[in-house]
């Protein structure tokens, strides 16, 4: 009688899938499709294009589940690769278009429950699209997917301090951003999300 796979945790289900069992990648894929897809679009802010993005990560993980050695978890490993084919994505965009700045990163998750106005939704979108790479990828790891900072470490392939601390310096360059706002009820609304994602420095 074979193994029931809903119960099986991710690492067994890739020693399954090892063993030739089709039906555990099945399980694998139902399993992180979503939270997959989530995260693409808050890179790519393209239906399609996460669409995408959630396929080729998958066949990538398939192709390369030798190499998976259960270092760190499944479910890093396989964002890490999500995240390397997003930022491709956004890469070959931008050598079709000129106009990339206009790719905007949805505010979901956590956040949603603040942003209750649209155009204070719409100015953090903007400061965090101004964000470097690694500032903006930990903070849509930290604050919209609620991943630990060692996840974090992880899928970027740095150390859990760095992980951190762009972490840290993307919170604080979104702080100082929006005190400088001359409309004040923007940085006071902004206050409300600040201190809400503040959390997430010290929460492990």
């Amino acid at each position: 009688m074979g193994k029931d796979l809903l119960i099986l945790a991710d690492n067994e289900l890739v020693q399954e899938i090892k063993t030739g069992n089709r039906k555990a990648f099945s399980e694998i894929v139902k399993r992180h499709q979503k939270s997959l897809l989530r995260m693409s679009l808050r890179f790519v802010k393209d239906l399609d294009m996460a669409e995408d993005v959630v396929q080729e990560s998958f066949i990538k993980a398939f192709e390369k589940l030798n190499a998976f050695e259960g270092r760190s978890s499944f479910k890093s490993w396989l964002f890490q690769i999500a995240v390397n084919t997003a930022k491709n994505k956004l890469r070959e965009r931008r050598r079709a278009t000129t106009d990339i700045d206009s790719v905007q990163l949805a505010v979901g998750a956590v956040a949603e429950s603040s942003l209750v106005h649209s155009a204070l939704s719409q100015e953090i979108q903007e400061e965090i699209d101004k964000l470097p790479t690694k500032q903006r990828t930990a903070l849509i790891l930290r604050v919209y997917e609620d991943l630990s900072f060692k996840e974090i470490a992880d899928i970027m392939e740095c150390p859990y301090d760095t992980a951190k601390a762009n972490y840290r310096h993307a919170l604080m360059k979104l702080k100082d951003s929006f005190e400088q706002k001359s409309d004040m009820s923007m940085a006071e609304s902004f206050g409300g999300f600040y201190s809400e994602v503040a959390q997430y420095v010290e929460v492990e």
